[in-house]
């Protein structure tokens, strides 16, 4: 308590209520120099107890607590050991020298794998740098594999068993080529787990667009079937991020495919999946462009509503981090400095911003999903302000094009580009891109990745994506790399992942046939090495070498050449029927003669030789029937999600598709570059892939508008209705049963009004009532959009019923078809063809949950199970970006159907089973001649259409050839 002197008295710093008493009789007595006294022993007393005080401030006891500040010694020591955390940089974690793997499980056996033509995933002893860069130096060897404690400890030819444990378990590769595991660096298994349900979504937290704190480890289900499925396309890795619905979506996390005791784990458990436990990385998802401006912004209420908004959100939040660095730094330098014991506050620490402040530090590798120039720049632009670095952009549609300003981002590597080999054009930013980007940024010095972005591509073909990639010119070990090293390389693993060395973690994927070939599957995967199939499904395919890695590629010409004659040599295999089979001897190293536009020869055509002046030369030549699209959205759009560029859609509007026929897009014009030059699109329903209405056969090349003369060959080619369940619910009716329910009365309506009077015959000759005439008359086909088996029961009894009312059989096809295998017998009695969309269903939705994944989970999928039940079947493009790809999916089908389809069997899949289950052939005289037409076309393609590196040449028809050489 102070006081205060006046005069003699010691008076308490107020004023007491009522008079002040007078001083004690003992000290008005006391002589002066006795009180003075008094005071100087008083003052050396409180001297000594504050030099006590300083003393014990200054030197303080071991068990002493707390300071003056009232703060926590040992709190204050604990951050001071933060510091040092703070400033220490992760290093990539190196797997040669330990004994062993530290996701090993005890009591695991170990395994030898003999007899295994391996890619170990680098070049030799003593390839330069630069030779490696351009794909020298790499080969498959001849070797035996042995596992041990889940780590890769010997890679060498004819290791005796006799050197090893005597329990070691022996499997024999018989000559197949074995690979490390496929790692997807850009995955949402687990987070937007399949089949997709509310409940089950966890991709996106969406409650702010900066959200650095949040991390998909903590939404991850184990038990999403998907991961199991990706892992049977010998996938053994995926980075799975948060989504791309906001700018900082937070952290990820990579993982192992392998679950519970059945994958060799103790336990179901999402830390139990980390690929590197001991977390020596931890890795953050952003984004720009056109997500989180489109689905977070909001106008008037918060941002971002702009690429401009975007960019201040990232630079706000780095700048918040960063000041929270700086506060921390300071507090360490003067914590280290002066000692805990003169600080007066803790460290500085907000765990909302914690990741973000150590991606700032470089503890965390981001990644960042950016397509545009503009978000590229932008995005660089950041880096270099904020000092971090960028792992990978990811989509990147065009990175191929900026190469010089990736390599203007801050940090010693620049970033790689993880992409997709061709799936564009479904949002204005993936509108421009290319299938040559890989090559032309492996060209430019960068690094390509392939990746799934899982649901968006079924990452169980991770591997497809880098094999059409080595078709688009990406040498083979680079395509190769950019599924395996390459990612583990980005991921910071490079030293355990990615490579079939000694001291890396054991995932290993022994194929079926080469990896970057068409259809090429896995016979058995270890992780950890623990074999992940009991019993795996082995297709029966001939065991043959690697394909040729040949590294020479041509660019294709940017746009077509017209010619009107032209002689091509070097044809080996012709599959157009009035010019023989190839089967027949008369169809091998043909010369083949085009004159008018038309084909004038095929055979030795020495006339022809002599007197055409336009000559090509192939190389394993193939002469086939142009391919049609049926079933999506081509010609009634330019963007997906753009509403501009669409024809839209509805749940109560019939329509007809050649009424909002738009020709002369960059969706067709890349149809025909890759053969399709026919297609068939009905308006949509409610989204993609669903159909209401009739729909517009039409040509996809030489014309400007739907006016011109064969641009249309059939105006309504079949009748459309959706019963895929999340769609038809969506509609009027409210249900699938009422949506059922309503097409049944719609056509039992048509078939009573077909039966009276000609009076009743409507007047609208383009009303849906007209048109459901036409299809209870058998002269119209009825398409209907469902997936599951029970969708397709409904509509094979809704068949049944409507030909029993009336006098006709109706002509019935399925579009989606994922469960058809389930009623494969009852389509084929009922005459009913199924367009399978997509040829491989991944279980995406809940009516497409039982759909077979392929080996080896299952034995076959649904265009065996069709085929073998004696379906007609064809194949549906589901999405327009895989016009490119309808040769290859035909390929697939071919590969992995062991014996079921020949070649010719195969492109009919992507053809003529179109027309078959249409029943075109016997509509009237136009359409006759339409289909006449359809016979004159033709393709010209060096190398197979269904393997990886077939490549077309010319598309013919109609009087004129369009050269692509």
């Amino acid at each position: 308590m102070g006081f205060k002197m006046e005069r003699d008295a010691m008076l308490p710093p107020y004023s007491a209520a009522g008079p002040v008493p007078p001083p004690p009789r003992w000290r008005r007595r006391r002589p002066a120099r006795l009180t003075r006294a008094f005071k100087f022993l008083g003052l050396a007393c409180l001297g000594f107890i504050v030099y006590a005080q300083w003393r014990q401030i200054s030197t303080p006891s071991q068990n002493h607590q707390r300071n003056p500040a009232l703060l926590s010694v040992d709190k204050l020591q604990a951050d001071l050991k933060t510091c040092a955390k703070l400033h220490k940089k992760p290093r990539d974690p190196v797997g040669l020298g330990r004994e062993r793997n530290a996701r090993y499980v005890d009591g695991h056996k170990s395994t030898l794998i003999k007899n295994a033509t391996v890619w170990v995933g680098e070049p030799a002893k003593g390839t330069s740098a630069e030779d490696a860069w351009a794909g020298k130096g790499y080969s498959w060897i001849n070797a035996d594999v042995y596992i041990e404690y889940g780590l890769i400890k010997k890679v060498e030819k004819d290791i005796s068993l006799k050197s090893l444990a005597s329990d070691t378990l022996v499997w024999d590769a018989k000559g197949r080529q074995l690979t490390t595991g496929i790692i997807d660096m850009h995955s949402h298994a687990g987070v937007d787990s399949l089949p997709e349900l509310v409940g089950n979504d966890d991709t996106n937290e969406m409650s702010a667009d900066i959200t650095p704190y949040v991390r998909s480890i903590d939404g991850l289900q184990p038990q999403d079937h998907q991961i199991q499925v990706i892992k049977s396309g010998g996938v053994t890795t995926s980075l799975v991020l948060p989504g791309s619905g906001n700018n900082i979506g937070g952290e990820a996390y990579p993982i192992k495919h392998a679950v519970g005791k059945s994958d060799g784990r103790v336990e179901i458990s999402v830390a139990d999946m980390l690929a590197d436990p001991d977390r020596n990385w931890r890795y953050m998802k952003m984004a720009c462009g056109e997500n989180a401006k489109r689905v977070y912004g909001k106008v008037g209420e918060h941002g971002p509503v702009s690429r401009l908004g975007e960019s201040w959100e990232f630079r706000r939040a780095f700048e918040t981090a960063a000041k929270l660095n700086q506060a921390q730094d300071d507090w360490c330098a003067r914590a280290e400095a002066t000692g805990i014991e003169g600080m007066d506050s803790y460290l500085p620490q907000d765990l909302k911003w914690e990741s973000l402040g150590a991606a700032l530090r470089g503890q965390v590798h981001i990644n960042a999903h950016c397509y545009t120039i503009p978000d590229l720049e932008a995005f660089v632009d950041h880096t270099n302000e904020f000092n971090f670095s960028i792992r990978a952009f990811h989509h990147a549609h065009q990175t191929y094009l900026v190469p010089e300003i990736l390599k203007r981002a801050w940090g010693p590597t620049p970033p790689a580009s993880a992409l997709f080999a061709d799936n564009m054009w479904y949002k204005a930013e993936a509108y421009i891109g290319s299938e040559y980007a890989g090559k032309t940024l492996w060209e430019a010095g960068l690094t390509p990745i392939y990746v799934s972005d899982n649901p968006v591509l079924n990452a169980q073909h991770v591997v497809f994506e880098a094999a059409k990639a080595f078709g688009y010119g990406l040498p083979y070990p680079i395509a190769l790399a950019s599924v395996t090293t390459a990612p583990a390389e980005r991921l910071g693993l490079g030293e355990r992942l990615g490579k079939i060395k000694p001291g890396f973690d054991a995932d290993i994927v022994v194929w079926d046939s080469d990896p970057l070939s068409v259809g090429a599957a896995p016979v058995q995967v270890w992780i950890d090495g623990t074999a992940q199939f009991d019993d795996p499904v082995e297709l029966e395919k001939p065991i043959k070498g690697p394909i040729d890695p040949k590294t020479a590629f041509e660019m294709p010409a940017e746009e077509p050449t017209e010619a009107a004659d032209v002689v091509f040599t070097g044809v080996t295999t012709s599959y157009l029927s009035s010019l023989g089979s190839a089967e027949d001897e008369s169809t091998r190293n043909l010369t083949v003669a085009i004159s008018k536009g038309k084909i004038v020869c095929v055979g030795t055509c020495h006339s022809e030789l002599a007197t055409t002046t336009k000559r090509v030369h192939l190389t394993n030549g193939y002469l086939t029937k142009p391919f049609t699209a049926f079933g999506s959205l081509i010609g009634l759009n330019a963007i997906d999600a753009e509403d501009s560029t669409d024809n839209g859609q509805s749940t109560s509007q019939f329509s007809r598709g050649v009424d909002g026929l738009h020709l002369g897009t960059k969706k067709l014009r890349y149809a025909q570059r890759y053969g399709v030059t026919r297609a068939i699109s009905a308006p949509k329903f409610t989204s993609a892939g669903t159909h209401f209405g009739t729909s517009v056969g039409f040509r996809t090349w030489g014309h400007d508008h739907a006016l011109e003369d064969g641009a249309v060959f059939s105006e309504d080619v079949a009748v459309h209705y959706t019963l895929q369940e999340d769609a038809a619910k969506s509609g009027s009716e409210g249900s699938f049963s009422g949506a059922v329910g309503a097409l049944r009365r719609k056509l039992l309506k048509a078939v009573s009004e077909e039966a009276a009077a000609a009076a009743n015959e409507t007047t609208d000759a383009f009303a849906e009532e007209a048109y459901l005439r036409k299809v209870v008359r058998g002269e119209l086909p009825l398409a209907i959009t469902v997936h599951s088996a029970d969708g397709i029961a409904a509509a094979l009894k809704l068949k049944k019923q409507v030909e029993k009312a009336g006098k006709s059989k109706l002509t019935v096809l399925i579009i989606g078809g994922a469960e058809s295998h389930l009623v494969a017998d009852e389509l084929a009695v009922a005459h009913v063809g199924v367009v399978l969309s997509p040829l491989q269903s991944y279980r995406a939705s809940w009516d497409q949950r039982r759909a077979l994944t392929g080996a080896p989970l299952t034995n076959g999928t649904a265009v065996d199970a069709l085929v073998s039940a004696g379906v007609v079947v064809a194949i549906g493009l589901e999405e327009d970006w895989l016009v490119r790809d309808m040769g290859l999916l035909a390929g697939i089908a071919y590969r992995n159907g062991e014996g079921r389809l020949s070649e010719r069997e195969a492109l009919d899949l992507v053809g003529g089973n179109v027309y078959k289950m249409l029943a075109l052939d016997s509509k009237d005289k136009t359409e006759k001649k339409g289909m006449e037409e359809e016979e004159q076309d033709f393709l010209v393609f060096e190398g197979s259409p269904l393997e990886i590196g077939g490549k077309i040449r010319a598309v013919g028809g109609r009087g004129k050839v369009d050269l692509f050489v």
